[in-house]
C-alpha cells in the first residue's frame, strides 16, 4: 500500500481538514441548538456563522501551536495529547467568549459534553488515520554516516521512532568517500553524524545531485550561520551575524512583559502557593522554599527560588548532583511537583526582581557549569541573555538531553529571538508540563551533566 512521497502533503491536508471539520461541526451544533437559544439576544444566520468561524480560528491557532496537525511527525500518543490540549484551551476561550456576549456565565454542562465528544472524535480519527498513514508511508531506509565521536545518542533517538526511520547500515567516514558514494544510492535518506565540514560538504552536494534527502546534526557554527541576515550589497552574497544578543527595544519590551506577567501570575497562582506550602510542611516540617545559586546574563550569580522537592540536606556532602530515576531524596509531594514543574512557580519572584525572564535558557549551577565548560567551551554562549523560567530547550528537549544538544537549542532561541517566539514558547509550556519524557531524571551514572 506504499504511496509516492509526493502525495504526503496532500494526505496530511486531508487529515487536518477532516479533524478540523468534525470538531467545528460539533461546536456549530452546540452553539445553534443550545447556547444561541438560551442567551438573552440570540444570533441569526450571519451571526451564527461568525461564531462558528471564530471557534474555527481559535481551534486552528491552538492546534498549530501544540502540533495537533502533525500526523506522521509526532507519535500517536503525543499527537492525540496535543489535539486534546488544543481543544481544551479552545473550548475554555469559547465559553468565556459566550459569557462575555451574554454578560453572565451560562451552564457549562453542554460544553463539557461537547468536549467529551471532541475527545472521542480525536482518538478514533487519529488512531485510524495514523494507522493508514503508516501503511502508506512505511519507515525510511536510512544510512548513518558516523565520525570519530560516538553517535550512540543519535542512534538511540532515531531508533525510538521506528515508525519513521530504520537505520539499515552504519558507515564510518574513515572507510572512504568512494565506498560511501556507492552505498548512499541504496537508501531513502542519509543521516550525517559528527564529521568534518569538508567531508560533510561532499556528502551534501552528492545527495543534492542525486535527489536523496539528508539529515544533518548541526554544529554550533551552523546555528550561527543559519540565523544570519543575508546581504545583497554586492554581486557576491554575504551573511551578516551581528552577534550582539537582544537589542535595547527587545530588552525593554521583554522586561515589560516580565513585570506584568509575573504580577498576574503571582495573583492567579496564590492558592497553589498555599496548598503546596501546606503539603510540604506536612511531609517533614521543613522549609517550604529552597534556594540555590545559579547563573544568569553575563554569568551574574543569583539565588533561585523553588518549592522544596527533596529531603533537607539533600547534598549534605557538598557534592552537586542531579536527580536520577527513583532518587530516594525526592519527597512524595516532590514527585508530583517535578512532574508538573510546579516546583518552579516561586521563580515568578526571580522574574519580578529582574534576575530571570519568562523565556530564556534555564539557569545553570556555577559548579556544574564549570564542569561542562571543560568539555564544551561554547556553553558560556547561553548567558548572552537572561536565564528563563521556560525556554526553547525545555520545550523541544528533555530533562536529560545532553548539555551539547541543549546548548544548540538555546542558541537557536537566542539567535532567532522575537516577542512572537516568546509567546509561542509560553503557550507551549503547558503541553510539556505533563509529559513524562520532559521531566524524567537522568539515569544513574549517566554522562549527562546538565539539569
Amino acid at each position: 500500500m506504499k504511496v509516492d512521497q509526493k502525495y504526503k502533503r496532500l494526505i496530511k491536508i486531508i487529515f487536518t481538514f477532516g479533524i478540523t471539520s468534525m470538531l467545528i461541526a460539533l461546536y456549530g451544533w452546540t452553539w445553534i441548538y443550545h447556547y444561541n437559544r438560551i442567551i438573552e439576544f440570540p444570533f441569526f444566520r450571519r451571526g451564527n456563522w461568525m461564531m462558528i468561524f471564530l471557534y474555527g480560528v481559535l481551534l486552528v491557532l491552538f492546534m498549530s501551536t501544540y502540533g495537533g496537525f502533525k500526523v506522521g511527525y509526532l507519535k500517536k500518543g503525543n499527537l492525540i495529547y496535543s489535539q486534546i490540549l488544543a481543544v481544551i484551551f479552545t473550548n475554555i476561550f469559547t465559553y468565556l467568549q459566550i459569557a462575555v456576549l451574554d454578560k453572565h456565565f451560562l451552564g457549562p454542562l453542554q460544553l463539557i459534553k461537547m468536549t467529551v465528544l471532541d475527545f472521542l472524535v480525536i482518538i478514533c480519527w487519529t488512531l485510524v488515520y495514523q494507522w493508514i498513514y503508516g501503511k502508506m508511508f512505511p519507515p525510511r531506509k536510512m544510512l548513518l554516516v558516523s565520525g570519530k565521536r560516538s553517535d550512540y545518542h543519535l542512534m538511540e533517538k532515531i531508533n525510538s521512532r521506528e515508525d519513521k526511520y530504520e537505520i539499515c547500515q552504519i558507515i564510518n567516514i574513515e572507510q572512504g568517500i568512494p565506498l560511501l558514494m556507492q552505498e548512499i544510492l541504496k537508501y531513502d535518506g542519509v543521516i550525517v553524524g559528527d564529521i568534518s565540514s569538508h567531508e560533510r560538504n561532499l556528502i551534501l552536494k552528492y545527495c543534492f545531485a542525486n535527489s536523496i534527502r539528508t539529515y544533518n546534526v548541526p554544529k554550533i557554527s551552523d546555528i550561527l550561520l543559519k540565523s544570519s541576515v543575508e546581504l545583497n550589497l554586492f554581486d557576491s552574497p554575504l551573511l551578516l551575524s551581528r552577534n550582539e544578543g537582544l537589542t535595547i527595544e527587545q530588552e525593554f519590551l521583554k522586561r515589560l512583559v516580565d513585570i506584568v506577567g509575573a504580577l498576574i501570575g503571582l495573583v492567579v497562582s496564590s492558592p497553589l502557593f498555599l496548598v503546596i506550602g501546606i503539603c510540604i510542611k506536612l511531609t517533614d516540617q521543613g522549609p517550604i522554599f529552597f534556594k540555590q545559586t545559579r547563573l544568569t546574563k553575563n554569568d551574574k550569580i543569583f539565588e533561585i527560588y523553588k518549592f522544596r522537592t527533596m529531603v533537607q540536606e539533600a547534598e549534605e556532602d557538598g557534592v552537586a548532583r542531579l536527580a536520577s530515576e527513583g532518587d530516594s531524596r525526592i519527597l512524595p509531594i516532590g514527585h508530583l511537583l517535578r512532574r508538573t514543574r510546579l516546583d518552579e512557580l516561586p521563580q515568578l519572584f526571580n522574574i519580578l526582581m529582574g534576575d530571570m525572564t519568562f523565556v530564556g535558557p534555564r539557569p545553570e549551577r556555577p559548579e556544574l557549569a564549570e564542569e561542562i565548560l571543560k568539555e564544551i567551551p561554547e556553553f558560556s554562549y547561553r548567558t548572552k541573555v537572561k536565564a528563563g523560567l521556560t525556554g526553547y530547550a525545555q520545550i523541544y528537549g528533555k530533562y536529560n538531553t545532553t548539555s551539547y544538544d541543549k546548548l544548540k537549542l538555546d542558541l537557536t532561541y537566542i539567535r532567532n529571538y522575537s516577542l512572537l517566539l516568546d509567546l509561542k514558547l509560553i503557550f507551549m509550556t503547558p503541553k510539556i508540563m505533563f509529559m513524562k519524557e520532559a521531566t524524567e531524571g537522568v539515569l544513574p551514572d549517566s554522562e549527562n551533566k546538565r539539569k
